[in-house]
């Protein structure tokens, strides 16, 4: 009975062990990141540093015309009116668009007064999207 008990606990004992959260470590240099880390060398402060605007296809989003747009710390910061005169404010990736130019862009749920530190300006509403076409 005690060889039994002792067995148990020594189980008990070892599946608690690996159950603890192991220590988080770095990948080496040249691996690729898991799911939720940054790769190694990259900025901690901003997840989107190096990053290029995508090309957004034709007829893959809302359209609108350009009322604004301001570039600041990588991104391009646009202000649009759609048909109806509704305004909202995307950032993406910094690109050159300028105002009056009609643009296509992905629809995504807004941020509300998201803080631009670089701008000194905050957005009621704002939405990060990957990039946008503009439409000839």
């Amino acid at each position: 009975m005690k060889k039994t008990v002792l067995v148990l606990l020594a189980i008990v004992a070892l599946a608690v062990a690996g159950c603890k959260d192991k220590p988080k470590t770095e990948a080496p240099a040249g691996a690729p990141a898991q799911q939720g880390q940054m790769p190694a060398g990259q900025p901690a402060g901003d997840p989107h540093a190096g990053m290029k605007a995508q090309e957004i296809p034709a007829g893959a989003g809302k359209k609108a015309k350009v009322t604004q747009t301001m570039n600041s710390g990588g991104y391009t910061y646009v202000e649009a009116a759609d048909e109806k005169g509704v305004k909202v404010w995307l950032a993406l990736p910094e690109v050159k668009v300028a105002v009056g130019d009609n643009i296509e862009y992905p629809e995504t749920p807004p941020l509300a007064n998201f803080q631009s530190k670089t701008l000194n300006k905050t957005f009621e509403k704002i939405s990060f999207i990957p990039g946008i076409r503009i439409v000839k």
